[in-house]
């Protein structure tokens, strides 16, 4: 059988995965990443370039301030160089938290052979693990082929993409 796929955190997703195999042991489930929006993406690129530049500027103020022609470092400067440690770290963890913000979609698609089954971006919630299982299992029960004779001829591939 062909590959099924869903988009979602990881956590839930590995989850939903192990409860859709069980269920469907014919259909093998591929868990993919839905990509964020372009501009949270180049705006999570950013995130790097200005941890770095506090960081320089922290660490090597005092040297740059002269050069820009600013004699005596403004007060936010001195405040960060006061507690240099406090103040890298804390640029890094919100950074890095932040970028992983920026870079997280929200979505959990469900496709079965290519057609959306669920979405949590129009839907707005996640489905429940009962519900999920009746719509690939409605989905399945579809795809079948049924000679007049009521034998199965045959079925559609079985692409899950979670």
């Amino acid at each position: 059988m062909a590959p099924a796929a869903l988009f979602l955190g990881r956590g839930t997703a590995v989850t939903m995965k192990k409860m859709l195999e069980t269920s469907f042991p014919k259909i093998h489930v591929i868990l993919e990443n839905h990509p964020a929006p372009l501009g949270k993406r180049l705006l999570a690129n950013l995130i790097p370039v200005m941890q770095i530049g506090v960081t320089s500027i922290v660490i090597t103020g005092e040297q740059i301030f002269p050069m820009m022609g600013i004699t005596m470092p403004p007060q936010w400067y001195l405040s960060l160089r006061a507690n240099r440690f406090g103040a890298v770290a804390t640029t890094w963890l919100i950074g890095n938290t932040l970028k992983s913000t920026l870079q997280s979609s929200g979505a959990f698609e469900v496709h079965y052979n290519g057609k959306l089954v669920f979405s949590k971006l129009k839907e707005d919630r996640f489905p429940g693990e009962i519900e999920l299982r009746d719509l690939i299992a409605r989905r399945l029960t579809n795809s079948k082929v049924i000679d007049n004779v009521g034998n199965q001829l045959s079925s559609f591939s079985e692409d899950l993409t979670v």
